[in-house]
């Protein structure tokens, strides 16, 4: 089976600690269901989330692609050093846009459990938090890039994939021992 995109893990954050990243749960679709092959993807799902722990704290995010059925192709996950929940929920969201981006769907269809960036994203709420302002930019410049696109809220049991993955990359991050 031909390997997925970028690799079998994620790249850290800038400004994460130099620490390898955990190992992330690939998985991939059976053979021969059209979608073995990334650019043969005509409709998918990305589930984003990011958590943090305290705001700011150890924060984490994960991803999961799954095609028109509801068959998961795709998930991952990592930790990304200290940050706030919302800062979290962004960089969710861009790294997934730019993994799915690989795949060239048709159709993508992006579910985030966070209203706040669901709202933002659509453009019904502000964005005032400064740090907030680039991330979302930059989020907003790569759904653009997408032919047919669409975010929407749905809630944290709908979207338990994307929320353990956020949570298995900071439980798995272990800072080294001082000394």
């Amino acid at each position: 089976m031909p390997e997925l995109p970028g690799g079998s893990h994620l790249e850290r954050a800038p400004g994460a600690p130099q620490r390898p990243a955990p190992a992330l749960r690939q998985l991939r679709t059976p053979t021969g269901d059209g979608l073995s092959h990334p650019q043969a993807a005509r409709s998918l799902r990305l589930f984003t989330d990011g958590a943090a722990r305290g705001n700011p704290g150890p924060a984490g995010l994960g991803l999961v692609i799954e095609d028109s059925a509801g068959q998961r192709l795709w998930g991952g996950c990592r930790f990304i050093g200290t940050s706030t929940n919302n800062q979290a929920e962004y960089l969710a969201l861009i790294e997934g846009l730019q993994r799915v981006g690989e795949w060239h769907p048709d159709k993508l269809e992006v579910y985030l459990d966070s209203l706040l960036v669901v709202e933002q994203m659509r453009g019904h709420y502000r964005v005032k938090a400064v740090e907030l302002k680039p991330l979302h930019r930059q989020a907003r410049a790569l759904l653009a890039g997408f032919p047919d696109a669409s975010i929407a809220h749905v809630r944290r049991e709908n979207n338990r994939g994307a929320d353990a993955m956020a949570n298995k990359a900071i439980d798995e991050y272990r800072p080294a021992a001082n000394g």
